[in-house]
This record gives structure tokens, sequence and C-alpha cells, in this order.
């Protein structure tokens, strides 16, 4: 069996909380640039943090690091035309897409051209295999198969996760595995793919516009478990996604957009998460609801069952995606799981938290069920979804689709309804409405302390029904 997990070298860094280990292949992508600039970066102390180097032409030489605002100057001396081309000289062809790569390293070098399309800028992006992110996911993947969704802003480390998780579906769970990669960020530049996605195959995309027909070639022609892309864009590919999906293919994938709500506001992608429609409600359902005639709803299953916020690299915020949608678009607060690493236990804390749009999540700090076992619902591979059923009341079923919530899942994403019996009754014949309220233990014949309700919701009822026989004289003879 051959062993595809990548090579750590003496150029492995270890990441702060000492659980992620990081090749980032730096040397390769120094050749690129000028000579005077190597040494100190390749020495600089935030090294491990180093997102991109930016060449402009006239213009000074930065770097750029992560969580850190603006650029560091790397020399006073301006970038000039013969910098450009020794760059330009050392890296792979430009595509459609104004991108190229270094052979063998994960490297993603980005031009800016004039009106005239000469190179005036170029922005070297620094790709790292990363090995250490999994125990993030490990309750997810533990349970029935379900389709992710990644978002979070530029360079907080989508496309590092999902390639990580590339290795782990293929080596780990023995899954099949195709990655569409279409500007070569995920498997590399060169036609052997890097060691950093393990057993994975990768399908290169000749052009960007044409992702959403390779997504479809390979699920046709290859018969793949698991389909990875990165950057989902256009409605294309969602409706690529959801076509996929709905052949019971899991899929993987990053899109553009920082929170479930930008998701839910673009129209372009909102179908990832089920599309929202306006519809027009009826004048007794929007007086039972307390809101307008007019509502946005969710019109559809959600392609993507799990959306995952990456606020920073080890923080989190995971979301049942039909629960939330559902939530939002009705103006209440859903639940999600806020997912922490801990540097000083060395594991990951899973919480359950209100969910803001913003950085304030605020919840239930417990101990961490992944790293100390916790209850039997909480732990990893736990019944059907593990933590995951614990947190939402609901499991994943095969295939993507996902189960029928608990009771749960309501409990905690919505605020109790107190005329939730009055909206029962509405769904009822006249007749059995005291059956009904009987059946909700509202009147004395049904648990504790109905007793002192039942004259009341009597009354309430005679004159209940009194007044739905005289708004509708025909409903019955």
């Amino acid at each position: 069996m051959v062993d595809h997990t990548p090579l750590m070298t003496a150029e492995s860094l270890v990441d702060e909380d000492g659980s992620v280990i990081v090749r980032d292949d730096l040397e390769e992508l120094l050749k690129v640039l000028p000579p005077d600039l190597r040494g100190g970066l390749c020495q600089h102390p935030h090294r491990a943090s180093l997102l991109e180097v930016v060449l402009d032409l006239g213009r000074r030489p930065e770097a750029r690091f992560l969580n850190q605002a603006g650029g560091e100057v790397l020399r006073e001396r301006p970038v000039d035309r013969a910098d450009l081309d020794r760059a330009m000289a050392a890296v792979g062809e430009f595509g459609g897409d104004n991108r190229a790569g270094i052979t063998g390293t994960l490297h993603r070098i980005s031009a800016i051209r004039n009106r005239k399309g000469s190179v005036v800028g170029l922005t070297c992006r620094v790709g790292r295999a990363v090995t250490g992110h999994m125990d993030m996911l490990a309750d997810i993947l533990q349970a029935d198969p379900t389709s992710l969704l990644f978002l979070g802003r530029p360079g907080v480390g989508k496309t590092t996760v999902i390639r990580e998780l590339a290795r782990s579906l293929a080596d780990d769970h023995a899954r099949r595995v195709i990655i569409i990669d279409t500007s070569n960020e995920i498997g590399g530049d060169g036609d052997v793919p890097h060691p950093g996605i393990g057993g994975a195959r990768r399908m290169q995309v000749p052009d960007p516009s044409a992702q959403h027909a390779v997504m479809i070639e390979a699920v046709e022609n290859h018969m793949p478990q698991v389909v990875i892309v990165d950057e989902i864009g256009t409605a294309a590919e969602a409706l690529a996604c959801r076509t996929i999906a709905e052949r019971g293919v899991m899929l993987v994938a990053t899109a553009h957009g920082q929170t479930l709500g930008n998701l839910i506001k673009n129209p372009t992608l909102s179908d990832l998460v089920g599309g929202v429609t306006s519809v027009t409600l009826g004048d007794d359902e929007a007086r039972a609801r307390g809101s307008q005639k007019s509502v946005l709803e969710r019109c559809a299953p959600a392609t993507f069952p799990v959306v995952i916020e990456m606020r920073e690299r080890a923080r989190w915020v995971t979301h049942w995606v039909e629960e939330s949608v559902d939530c939002l678009l009705a103006g209440r607060t859903p639940m999600v799981q806020l997912r922490t690493r801990d540097a000083q236990a060395g594991g990951v804390v899973v919480e359950r938290a209100r969910y803001d749009a913003g950085d304030g999540l605020t919840g239930d700090s417990g101990p961490n069920p992944l790293a100390q076992g916790g209850p039997a619902s909480l732990r990893p591979g736990a019944g059907a979804g593990g933590a995951f059923d614990a947190m939402f009341g609901a499991g994943v079923a095969r295939n993507g689709l996902p189960r029928t919530a608990g009771a749960g899942a309501v409990e905690e994403s919505r605020a109790p309804d107190p005329f939730a019996w009055a909206t029962r009754l509405r769904e009822v014949p006249d007749e059995d409405a005291l059956t009904e309220l009987s059946a909700l233990g509202l009147t004395g014949s049904a648990g504790s302390g109905g007793a002192g309700w039942q004259d009341d919701f009597s009354s309430f009822s005679t004159s209940f029904n009194k007044k739905k026989k005289r708004s509708n004289p025909f409903k019955r003879s």
C-alpha cells in the first residue's frame, strides 16, 4: 500500500498550539523573488503567518502577514521591470485567470496587467500543506456522509482545510475522492498532484468558466463518492452542485462570502442553502405568525446541509443549514456550534452558542466532548449523528439529505410560541377542538395543572368555534 502522507522536512513548522503541522516549501517561492529579499523572509520571525508577497512595478515590495494590518516593506528600492521578468521566468505559464504556479508546490502567482496586456504587478501567495485540522471535524466525519460548505474571508485557510479534508477522506476513510482544481491551488502546479492531497484524484480545469462542466464530467465519468471544489461563484456552478448532490455524491466546497447571511442575500448562490422565495400569507396565517402578509421563506432543501463559517483558523461556527436559514428568515436567532482549539488542553472545544453574524457568539461553555469523552450523545460517532445530533436534535441521512429534526432542534433555535395551541386549533374540525386541547394538556382531563384552565378554555373554545362558523358559514352543512 502506497503511503501518501506528506513528508515533514526540516522546513516544517508547528503552529502556535502545537497541534497543526505546516509544510510551506517557502524556499521554492523565494526563488521567484529578487535575491535581496530572500534572506529576510526565510529568517523572518513571523514566517509561519506569511500570507503573500506583492511586487508592483515602481513601488516598494511588501510582505503581508495573517492578522496584521497593512504590509511590511522589504526594501526601499522600488520594483523594476527586471525584477518582474525574472519572477515570471521562474514560474509556469499564466492561464486565462492570470494565475500561475510553481511545479511541485502549492504556491500561487497572480498577475496584474496593464491595458496592453503587459504584467505590471505580481501577487506571490504562499501555499501550505497542513495536517492537524481534521479533529475540528471528527464528529461530523464519523457520522453519515454529508456535504460541507466552508465560508470565510480570503486568507483564513478555507483551501488549506479542504485540501487536508481531501487527503483524510481518501486515505483515512477510504473514499473515492476527486478534486476539481480550477487554478491548481488544491493539488499544486504540474501534472503530478502535490502529496498533500494524499490518494485523492485531481481533475484540472482548462478555463475557469468551464468549472461547472468539469464537475458534472467528474461524476459521470469517474464515479466518485466525494467531489471537492474550491470557490463556487456562479449560478452554473451552484446548479452543478445541486445536480451532484441529488445523485448521492458528497460535496465539499468553499464559496464567496463570510457568513451564512451573505449567502442567503446572494441571488446567485442562495440555492446552495435552499434558495429564498417571497410568499404571500393569508390574513389568518399572517395574524397567527404576527408578521406581514409578504414574507421570505426557504424554497427547497439545502444543497449543503452543513455550512461552516471560518472566523479564524481555529475558530469555526457550524450551522445546521435548514434550521439556521429558517430562523434567520423569520427574524429569530438560531443555535449553532462554536468550535475552537484549546491550546492548553490540546483538544477541540465544542460549545453551543446563539448565532451572531459578527464575532460575539455567546453560549454554554462546557467540557470538551471530543477530547474528554463527555456524555455518550456528545462523543464522536455516538448514535447516528454523534455531537451533531446532540447539538441540533437532528442527524444527517445518507446522500446528504436531512433527517426530520427532533423537538430539541425547535426548542433550542426558536423562542417558545405562547399561541401555538391557537394555531393548532385552526387545523382541526370545530367539534374536535376540546379533544385537541385535552391532548395538549390544557384542560383538566390531561396532565396536572390542567383543571384550573378547564373552564376558561372551554368557554374560549365555544366562542372560538362560533366565530369560525360565522366567518365561514359554508364550511359545514
